[in-house]
C-alpha cells in the first residue's frame, strides 16, 4: 500500500443523516489506467474532528459507497488511514460519521526485542522484517542491512511467537541435557524451536551479513558505499492495526572527513502491501552526493533494474541451495526519478570480507542536504500468494506506477 497521496483541500461536504449523525465525504480518484486496491489514504484528523463536531472522545466510523464499514486507524502524526479500492481510471466515496467502529484485527505490528540484541522486528499479513540493534554491534557482528522474514498460510501476526520460541530457555535448557544421552532427541528439538525452520507460517532464511541486505540505502562516496551499522536508538511510533512506523537513529558517520554526518530513518508499513515506505535524511552533511538503495546478491540471482520505471528486483536463491526454502522475490521502487540502476560486483577480495555475497542490486539517485530521501522496499516468498518471478516483476512495475501516480484525495 502507498501513502503518498495528494490530499486536495476542498469545501466541506456536511450532511445529516436520518439519525441526527454528522457526516463527512471522501472521494478518492484514480489517475491510472489500473485498479487500485488496499491502498492506505490519508485524512487528517484534526479536519475529521472539525467536519464531525466530535469532541475529544467521540468516535466515528468509515463506510463504503455500499455502506459496509471499511477499518481505520489514527496515526502518531495526525492522520486517519484507511484502505480504498478504486476501479481503472475511476473515482470511489468514502462517508465518515459519528459512530461506534467494529474491532479491527491487528494486521500490522512490531516489537523491540532487547533479549535478542536489540532486535526490531515488525510485520503485517503478509511480509516480515527486521533489524539490528547496538547490542549485536557491541558484540562485533557486522550485519549492516534489513533482514527479511518470509511469511505465508495467516494474515495473523506470528514474529513475537517465533522469537519466543527461538529464545525459550526452558526449551534450551531441556535440549542441553538431551544431548548428553540423546542427541537426536536434542536436535529435533532445537529444530522444533527455531525460526530458521518453516514450521507452516515462514522463517528466517536469508542472509544479510555485511551488505545493505534487503533493500538499505546508503551514501556513497566515490565508488565506496558508508555502510551504516546498527542502529542507535530506536522509537515504535505506530503499532497497529493497520500501520506500523518505526523511527531509528544511527550514530555518527564520516563523510567527506567530517565525522558528525547522523542518519534517520523513518519506516512504514502498511496493512496488505508487501514494502515497507521508508524516508532517510542525514544532518550536518555538507553537500549533496550520491545515495544508493542496495539488494544483496546471492549465486547470480536474475536482476530486473529498470531506472526509467523506477523499480529494482531480484530473485533470492535462500540460504538452503537444493530450493528447500523456496524462492524469495527481492524489490525496491521510487517515487522520484532514478539516475541509474544496476548489479555491482563485488571484488574477489570484497567477496570474502562479505561473507560470500556476489555484490548488491543498486539503484543510484541523488542526496541534497536538508532534503528527505523515500523509497519502498520489501519482498515476497515463493511458497507464498506470489510464486514466480514474473509475478512479482508485475508488481513492482504497477508499485512503482502507483507511488509515482498517487491517487487523488478530496474531502
Amino acid at each position: 500500500m502507498k501513502q503518498l497521496f495528494m490530499l486536495w483541500a476542498a469545501l466541506a461536504t456536511f450532511s445529516s443523516c436520518a439519525n441526527g449523525k454528522s457526516s463527512m465525504k471522501v472521494t478518492v480518484t484514480n489517475p491510472l489506467a489500473i485498479e487500485r486496491v488496499g491502498e492506505m489514504v490519508e485524512v487528517p484528523m484534526n479536519v475529521v474532528t472539525a467536519r464531525l463536531h466530535l469532541s475529544d472522545t467521540a468516535e466515528f466510523v468509515v463506510l463504503n459507497a455500499d455502506d459496509v464499514e471499511v477499518p481505520y486507524q489514527v496515526t502518531y502524526d495526525g492522520l486517519v488511514i484507511f484502505p480504498v479500492q478504486v476501479a481503472a481510471g475511476g473515482k470511489s466515496a468514502y462517508t465518515l460519521r459519528t459512530g461506534q467502529p467494529k474491532p479491527v484485527d491487528v494486521l500490522a505490528c512490531g516489537k523491540y526485542y532487547p533479549e535478542r540484541l536489540d532486535d526490531v522486528a515488525w510485520e503485517n499479513d503478509l511480509v516480515a522484517f527486521r533489524t539490528y540493534g547496538p547490542a549485536l554491534q557491541k558484540r562485533g557482528e557486522r550485519a549492516f542491512g534489513y533482514d527479511v522474514f518470509t511469511k505465508n498460510n495467516t494474515s495473523k501476526p506470528v514474529v513475537e511467537a517465533r522469537y519466543a520460541e527461538e529464545l525459550s530457555q526452558e526449551k534450551r535448557a531441556r535440549a542441553a541435557e538431551l544431548r548428553k544421552t540423546d542427541p537426536k532427541a536434542a536436535s529435533a528439538l532445537l529444530r522444533s524451536i527455531s525460526y530458521h525452520i518453516d514450521h507452516g507460517n515462514g522463517m528466517d532464511c536469508y542472509s544479510v551479513g555485511p551488505t545493505l541486505g534487503g533493500g538499505t540505502a546508503a551514501l556513497m562516496e566515490g565508488d565506496t558505499i558508508l555502510y551504516p551499522y546498527c542502529y542507535r536508538t530506536q522509537e515504535i511510533l505506530d503499532n497497529g492495526p493497520l500501520r506500523f512506523t518505526l523511527k531509528l537513529e544511527f550514530n555518527p558517520l564520516t563523510v567527506r572527513g567530517d565525522s558528525n554526518v547522523v542518519e534517520t530513518r523513518l519506516i512504514t508499513l502498511d496493512a496488505g502491501s508487501y514494502l515497507n515506505k521508508t524516508v532517510v535524511s542525514y544532518t550536518n552533511l555538507k553537500g549533496d552526493m550520491p545515495i544508493v538503495t542496495g539488494i544483496v546478491l546471492h549465486d547470480n540471482g536474475p536482476v530486473v533494474a529498470d531506472a526509467p520505471q523506477g523499480y529494482i528486483t531480484y530473485v533470492e536463491p535462500t540460504d538452503h541451495p537444493d530450493g528447500e526454502n523456496g524462492q524469495m522475490f527481492m524489490g525496491a521502487a521510487f517515487p522520484a526519478p532514478v539516475q541509474e540502476a544496476k548489479p555491482v560486483l563485488f571484488s574477489a577480495q570484497e567477496k570474502k570480507q562479505r561473507a560470500g555475497a556476489d555484490g548488491h542490486l543498486l539503484a543510484i539517485s541523488r542526496y541534497e542536504p536538508g532534503s528527505q530521501y523515500t523509497y519502498y522496499w520489501g519482498s515476497a516468498w515463493s511458497k507464498g500468494a506470489i510464486k514466480t518471478a514474473n509475478s512479482w516483476n508485475k508488481y513492482m512495475a504497477q508499485y512503482a506506477q502507483e507511488v509515482r501516480t498517487p491517487l487523488v484525495v478530496k474531502y
